[in-house]
Formats: structure tokens, sequence, C-alpha cells
């Protein structure tokens, strides 16, 4: 099972990264490969009790790849941490299977208080997520499966599922199709429409049917006073301005 699960991930990430040439490449060169050797290995330690032993060698994993996976993180299968470097995933933090995560990428959690150690802290993925570079999921809530986290993003609350994120704070912009399709770093291929500008865009439609029906009512008056032959008596103020004329 252990060595199914090893070749299902090099091909996971032969799939997902057109870099990537060989089997060989993978296990020698891809330090996201690398870094899941160290936290399946601490992990396993640490589920029987071994904390402080799986804590040092999720730290040599560290070290030598540049991934920080706390060895009481749960992570499903084929995952692929691409690039790698400055990721970090929090002891309670859950990933579904088939997720992507590119680098700087941090799932982390609220500071705990007193007696909260060990409890959800950290956020949960749902199957086939993709986190853009230098996204940060913080919180102990779920990232629902299919959804894209863009790069920078910073995700502070529940995403529904196949929904694409964007900005600080993160922000809704498009739900994904329904069938499955990879897109780099979060990001879909075609132009996703700006949440801002479409706000800005619908006050502009607004303005536009405004000053249509004012155009039209001032058609309406001038064809009306065309009509009746005179023009509308003027309104005077309070007097000084008959003043000023006959002055």
């Amino acid at each position: 099972m252990l060595f199914k699960n090893l070749r299902d991930e090099i091909n996971a990430t032969l799939a997902r990264d057109p870099a990537a040439r060989s089997r060989l490449e993978v296990v020698f060169c891809y330090p996201g490969f690398q870094a899941l050797l160290y936290y399946r290995l601490a992990h396993w330690l640490w589920e029987r009790g071994w904390l402080f032993a799986g804590r040092f060698v999720s730290h040599i994993g560290r070290i030598l790849t540049g991934v920080e996976i706390h060895p009481g993180a749960r992570i499903g299968r084929r995952l692929f941490i691409d690039h790698g470097m400055g990721v970090v995933i929090g002891e309670t933090a859950e990933i579904g299977d088939d997720c992507t995560l590119y680098h700087d990428v941090t799932l982390g959690g609220r500071a705990p208080r007193r007696g909260e150690y060990g409890r959800k802290r950290h956020p949960t993925l749902g199957n086939g997520v993709i986190v853009g570079s230098g996204a940060q999921i913080l919180g102990p809530f779920r990232v629902g499966d299919g959804a894209r986290i863009a790069a920078q993003a910073v995700v502070l609350s529940e995403v529904p599922d196949g929904v694409t994120m964007v900005g600080p704070p993160a922000r809704s912009v498009a739900r994904r199709p329904s069938e499955t399709v990879f897109q780099a770093y979060g990001i879909p291929s075609e132009d996703i429409p700006d949440p801002i500008a479409r706000a800005l865009n619908g006050l502009l439609d607004e303005v536009t049917t405004l000053r249509a029906r004012v155009a039209e009512l001032e058609n309406q008056e001038r064809v009306r006073i065309d009509g009746d032959g005179e023009a509308p008596e003027l309104q005077i103020g309070n007097g000084a301005d008959d003043q000023e004329r006959v002055a």
C-alpha cells in the first residue's frame, strides 16, 4: 500500500507538471515529493505516540526541502506540492485527495487560547483543491471540493465547492464547471470576472438607464410645450431679482 501511494504521487506530479520528464527526476529533484516522504514517516511515528521522533523527522524534512508539514496533519492521496519552498501545513490541517499546493502556501490557524491545544485550528481542504502560490488559508473551516484559491489570496472563511477565490481578503469570482479541469496556480485560463468591476458596471448601466429616462421626460415636456404654444411662466424669487432688473 505504501509503495502504491508513492507511485500514485509520482504519477500525479508527472500529470500536473509539464517540466517533469521522468519518475527518476521526480524522486530525486522534486522537494515537494521528498517532503511527502518525510511526512509519511513522521506521521507514522506520530500516530504511534512517538511524538518527539515524529517532530524530529519532520524538522529534518523541513531543513532539507523547505516544506514544513506537521506530523499531526492528515494528508490524502496524490498530493502535488509544486516548487515547495515555504509551504507550511499546520498540526490539525486536513487535505483530501488530488490536491495541489504551490510555494509559500500556508494552511494555518488562529492563535490558541489556554486549554485549546489539540482542538481543530487549521483548515480542511476537500478533494481536488488547488491553492496558488502565496495563498494563506487561516482557520478551522472547510474549503470545498474542487475549489480554486488564487495566488496571494487570504481566505478566512468557508469556501463552497467548485468556487474560485481571489484577493486579500479572498472573495468568490467564479464557479468551476462540473468537469474536472486542472488549473495551474488556481487561476482559470480564460478571463475571470472581477467582482468590483462587475459592481461598477452595474452602476454605469443604471446611470445610463436613468439618463435615457431623463431625456425621454425632457422630450415629452418639450412636445407638450410646443403643442400648447406657450412656455411655462417663469418663477420669480423673493423680489430682489425684480429690483435688479428695474435698476
